[in-house]
C-alpha cells in the first residue's frame, strides 16, 4: 500500500479537487485522510471538515468524515497528544483507511508549516507516515518558481521522498512549460503535471454557498442547484443598479438587505442565480418568497451586514458538493490530460 501526501504552499491551490480528480482517473483501490481538519462543518450535532466529508461522499468511502481527522484546533491537539501519541494516531487511522486499498491519499493543511507546532504539518505527517510528498504550486508564475526553489533550498525534506510537484490553475500550459519546465527540472524536481486553469471550477452553487456562510434559506429551496457566476452587491439605488452592465450578465448573486424589497423584485425578475438578504431583516412583502419559490430562486438570510457577507463571500475557498457532477468530470477530465498517472 503506497501513502502520498498532498500539499501546498498556500491555500486555495486545489489540494482536494487534485485528489479526487486522480482517484476517478487512476484504476485503483483508494483511501484517504485529513489529519488536521480546517474547513469545518457543524450539521446534524457532528463537527466534520468539509473536504473528508466531500472526498468520503464523491468516493464512496465508508469511513465517517470525522474518523479520517484527529482534530480541529492547535489548542485542543496540543493538550490531547504529544509527538509520540500523535504518530501512533496518524499510524492508526491510516491502517483503518488503507485496509485493502491500493493508495492513501493524505491530505495536508493550508500551507506547509501549518500545523508544525501540533506535530501535523505535511512534512511531519509524511515523516511519521513513510509517505511519499506530491507538492500542488499555484499562483503568478514567478511565485511558483519561488515556491519550488524554496522547497529545494530551504525545506528539510530529509527522510522524505517527493514524488514531485503538479502546477495547477495556468493560463497558458504552453507558455509556461516553454519558459520554466527546464529550469524546474534543473533544480531536481520532477513536474507530474501542468493543469490549466478552468473558469467553470470558481462557479459556487447556491447550496454549496448557505452551508459555507451558515444561511438560512427562505425560499426558492428549488433553486440550490444554481451556479453562482457573478456578484454584484445591491447597495444602490433599484433605478442605479439596473442600469449596470452587470445587471445584465446571467447567474449572479445578489446581497442585499432584508428591507429592500425594490431591489429584490427586481433581482427575481432578471437572471438571477440566488439572493442573499443581509442583517437578519426578513422581506415585509410575502409575495416574495412566493415569487422566488416560483421561480426557484433561493433566499438566504443571515446576520451579518451586507459588506461583511460580501467579504466573507469574496474570501471563501471554493470548492463544489458531491452532486456537482459536472465539476467532477471536468476534474477528472483535466487530470487524465495532464498528469502523469504512470508513477500512481
Amino acid at each position: 500500500m503506497e501513502k502520498i501526501v498532498i500539499a501546498s504552499t498556500g491555500k486555495e491551490a486545489g489540494k482536494t479537487s487534485l485528489i479526487i480528480g486522480l482517484a476517478k482517473a487512476i484504476n485503483k483501490k483508494i483511501g484517504y485522510m485529513k489529519p488536521f481538519g480546517d474547513r469545518l462543518l457543524y450539521q446534524k450535532k457532528r463537527l466534520w471538515d468539509y473536504d473528508s466529508a466531500l472526498v468520503t461522499n464523491v468516493l464512496e468511502l465508508d469511513e465517517q468524515p470525522e474518523d479520517i481527522s484527529i482534530g480541529f484546533a492547535h489548542s485542543k491537539l496540543r493538550f490531547m497528544y504529544d509527538e509520540a501519541s500523535t504518530k501512533e494516531k496518524l499510524t492508526e487511522i491510516s491502517n483503518n483507511v488503507g485496509k485493502d486499498k491500493d493508495i492513501i491519499f493524505i491530505e495536508g493543511g493550508k500551507n506547509l508549516n501549518y500545523g508544525l507546532s501540533v506535530h501535523l504539518d505535511p512534512l511531519t505527517i509524511a515523516r511519521s507516515t513513510g509517505a511519499k510528498l506530491l507538492l500542488l504550486l499555484c499562483g503568478p508564475d514567478e511565485t511558483i518558481i519561488d515556491d519550488i526553489t524554496f522547497l529545494v533550498n530551504c525545506v528539510n525534506t530529509e527522510n522524505i521522498e517527493l514524488l514531485g510537484v503538479i502546477i495547477n490553475k495556468i493560463k497558458d500550459v504552453d507558455n509556461f512549460k516553454d519558459l520554466y519546465l527546464d529550469a524546474i527540472t534543473e533544480m531536481g524536481v520532477k513536474v507530474l503535471g501542468v493543469i490549466p486553469y478552468k473558469k467553470e471550477l470558481t462557479y459556487f452553487s447556491m447550496e454549496y454557498l448557505y452551508q459555507t456562510i451558515l444561511a438560512k434559506v427562505l425560499a426558492g429551496e428549488k433553486g440550490l442547484k444554481n451556479k453562482v457566476e457573478h456578484i454584484f452587491v445591491g447597495a444602490m439605488s433599484t433605478a442605479q443598479v439596473i442600469k449596470k452592465p452587470l445587471w445584465a450578465l446571467e447567474n449572479k448573486l445578489i446581497i442585499t438587505p432584508g428591507d429592500r424589497p425594490d431591489m429584490i423584485i427586481a433581482a427575481l425578475e432578471s437572471s438571477t442565480a440566488g439572493i442573499v438578504l443581509t442583517n437578519n431583516i426578513l422581506p415585509s412583502d410575502p409575495i416574495i418568497e412566493s415569487k422566488a419559490n416560483m421561480v426557484n430562486i433561493p433566499l438566504l438570510l443571515v446576520s451579518t451586514d451586507t459588506f461583511a457577507t460580501a467579504k466573507q463571500i469574496d474570501d471563501m475557498e471554493i470548492t463544489f458538493t458531491k452532486d456537482e457532477t459536472d465539476k467532477i468530470e471536468l476534474l477528472e477530465t483535466l487530470v487524465k490530460n495532464h498528469v502523469d498517472l504512470s508513477v500512481f
